[in-house]
Parts: C-alpha cells; sequence; structure tokens
C-alpha cells in the first residue's frame, strides 16, 4: 500500500503544467526529438536572460561543467582550486579532465569559497579557479577575477544552483569566462536533466559547440568530420522545449522562493539556536535553498520530519572527505565546522502560504523542546 502523502511538504517540487506538456507535444508532432531549432532558441532565449553572449546546451549540469573545463584547456596534472562545500559533480568534473582538485575553504557567513583562502593555494600548476555560487548565492566573483586575473589564470563559475542570481545589475552567468548550470528537477527551472554552458568569448564558445558533438568542428549532426576529441553532450530537443517554458516563469518561481525566504528570516532569526542566511549589500540570491545553521540539527530535522516536513543535509559531507577524493584532501577548518551545522528548509515556489506558516510553527515546536 501507498503511503498517502498528499500533506507532506516536501523539500523540492518542480512546477510543471500545461505549458509544458504542450511544448513536448509539439516537438512529439514535429518529429525532431533530438537537438535541433527547440534547443537552439533555448539557448538564444536563456542567453538573453543571462546577459550573456552565448550559450550552449547540454544533457546534464555535470556535463556542462566536464565540457567547461575541457574546452579551456584543462589537462592532466593542472590544479583547479574549488570548494569542499558542494555536491561531488563540482570535483568529479575536475579529475574527469585528469587535473587535480584543489580544496580552499570557505567563508562562513556567505558558506561560499573564501579569496582569501583560494589565494593561499595558488601553485605554479594552478590554471582555474571554479567557485559554486552555493545555494543560490554568487560567490565573490570580483574578488575572484581579481585574483584570476593577477595570476592568468582562468576562472569557471559553478552556477547549478543559481539561475537569476545576481551581483548588482550583473547576472550569474557573466560573472566568470565560463560559467555552468543545471535543469535538474529539483533546481530553479528544469528541462528533466540538462545544462547550460555560458560565456562571452566566442572562441570559447565554438569549442563548447564542437566538444559537446563529438568534436565536429561546426557542431552539425550527420558529418563524420570530427577536429578534435568531443563526446555526445548535447540536450535534446524534448528537454528544451519544457526549458524554454520554465525560462518563461523563474521570475515568477525566484520571487515566490525569495517572499517565503524573506517570511523564515523574519519569523527564524530570533529563534535560539538558529542562524539564518545573510545576503551581502548589493546581491540578488536566487534562493535554491533556504539553509540555516543549527547545532541540533539532527533534532530539528526529527521534528520537521514527525510533522510531515521534509528538510535534507546540503551536504553532510565534505566532497574532500568521500574515499575518491580523500587523496585531495587538505585542511578547512571553517567548512568542517559548518557542515555539520547545516539544515536546509523547503523554500521552493510551490509552497503556499499555509505551508510556510507550518514550517515556521514546526520550527518554533523544536525550539520549546530545544530549550528544555
Amino acid at each position: 500500500m501507498i503511503e498517502d502523502q498528499s500533506n507532506r511538504i516536501r523539500i523540492a517540487q518542480p512546477v510543471l503544467g500545461t505549458p509544458e506538456i504542450e511544448a513536448v507535444t509539439r516537438v512529439i508532432k514535429s518529429g525532431m526529438l533530438a537537438s535541433g531549432p527547440e534547443v537552439k532558441a533555448f539557448e538564444n532565449e536563456f542567453s538573453q536572460y543571462v546577459g550573456s553572449q552565448y550559450a550552449c546546451a547540454v544533457n546534464n549540469g555535470t556535463s556542462a561543467l566536464s565540457l567547461a573545463l575541457s574546452s579551456i584547456g584543462i589537462k592532466p596534472g593542472d590544479e583547479v582550486i574549488t570548494t569542499p562545500m558542494t555536491f561531488v559533480a563540482t570535483a568529479n568534473a575536475i579529475i574527469s579532465c585528469g587535473a587535480v582538485p584543489v580544496f580552499a575553504d570557505i567563508d562562513e557567513t556567505t558558506f561560499n569559497l573564501c579569496p582569501e583562502s583560494t589565494k593561499e593555494r595558488i601553485t605554479e600548476k594552478t590554471a582555474a579557479i571554479m567557485p559554486v555560487h552555493l545555494y543560490g548565492l554568487a560567490a565573490d566573483m570580483p574578488a575572484f577575477r581579481k585574483i584570476a586575473d593577477e595570476h592568468g589564470i582562468h576562472l569557471i563559475g559553478d552556477a547549478a544552483q543559481a539561475h537569476g542570481a545576481a551581483i548588482g545589475t550583473d547576472r550569474v552567468g557573466t560573472l566568470a569566462d565560463i560559467e555552468c548550470f543545471s535543469f535538474y528537477p529539483t533546481k530553479n527551472m528544469t528541462t528533466g536533466e540538462g545544462g547550460m554552458v555560458t560565456t562571452n568569448d566566442e572562441h570559447l564558445h565554438s569549442m563548447l559547440d564542437s566538444v559537446r558533438n563529438h568534436g565536429r568542428p561546426d557542431a552539425s549532426l550527420g558529418k563524420y568530420d570530427h577536429v578534435r576529441f568531443g563526446l555526445n553532450l548535447r540536450m535534446t530537443d524534448l528537454g528544451a522545449a519544457i526549458g524554454r517554458e520554465q525560462l518563461k516563469r523563474v521570475k515568477e518561481f525566484n520571487a515566490r522562493r525569495a517572499a517565503n525566504a524573506a517570511v523564515f528570516n523574519d519569523k527564524l532569526k530570533i529563534i535560539d539556536g538558529l542562524i539564518v542566511p545573510s545576503v551581502p549589500e548589493g546581491y540578488t540570491h536566487a534562493w535554491h535553498q533556504y539553509t540555516l545553521r543549527c547545532k541540533d540539527r539532527l533534532g530539528l530535522k526529527e521534528t520537521l520530519e514527525a510533522l510531515d516536513i521534509e528538510t535534507r543535509m546540503y551536504y553532510p559531507t565534505l566532497v574532500k572527505d568521500y574515499p575518491h577524493l580523500k587523496p585531495f584532501a587538505s585542511s578547512c577548518p571553517v567548512a568542517e565546522k559548518v557542515v555539520d551545522e547545516v539544515i536546509s528548509l523547503p523554500v521552493h515556489p510551490g509552497l503556499s502560504p499555509d505551508d510556510v506558516d507550518r514550517i515556521v510553527e514546526a520550527v518554533q515546536t523544536w525550539e520549546m523542546n530545544f530549550k528544555r
């Protein structure tokens, strides 16, 4: 018997409806299911949305990262500095190119890669810095841009969680040499599975276009001319059709996320035992996740679970501590402290005002037990 979970508040909930169904139906009727005109239209619309010159659609966010690294020429033995507090795909993409992930520490307030710690990790082998815009908050890209320029190295943004995030008027997608998005179902917008790489560099775009399509020089299907290494990392027209409809609504989705986060910050900031997230002045948070710090996070999780509210720990383990990445581990004391305290509450646009109130009341219930 399947348990009735109609009253359960999920940690994530993609918002899909008639427009997406009609878009997929249109593609099926056209007979063009693989990469075609829908992908090209989606790339153009997404580049306009973030403000980049170019966008290259791929089959998932991990592919976006690997493709970006390959296209800028990252090779075996090169070092790429990144954060230990992220999804494992960030580090896996680095080692997929034969490169060495170097983990710098994080900023305790934003949870993002720390520029000062990054500078300490730079060596003669450093080829790139790859900050992650964690939870939907842009990393300190002006500081990283300065470091990258001073050392003549590349800057890559892992923007898997940051659709619509910005620093001032500059959106994520334009803040690095190349930036990489994911459209997994839990993200701020989805294509089912999918990803996008953005850049303002024409040469980089031509490399992205070629490498994602088996190294063809002009990215055309059906031609057996392969001038460089490449793989099939293409997005389908089915996924792109969904993405085009989602892109029309991502501003609305993000506004709902921001409104939910504002209620949480207002109601939860006074609760003992919690540290609510903060946003630096001039930054626009995309609120992919609403992440608290809590020294009794297991107690908080158990309380909310008992009240049919999902939570998640993003992430329960630093990526440098996974078995296959331990050979690259380094001391990151701030991340090592914070990783044991973070817990994320539902903040997605599918929440109703009553859902938001339920979550606040559940946290208040935990507070009463915590004070005993």
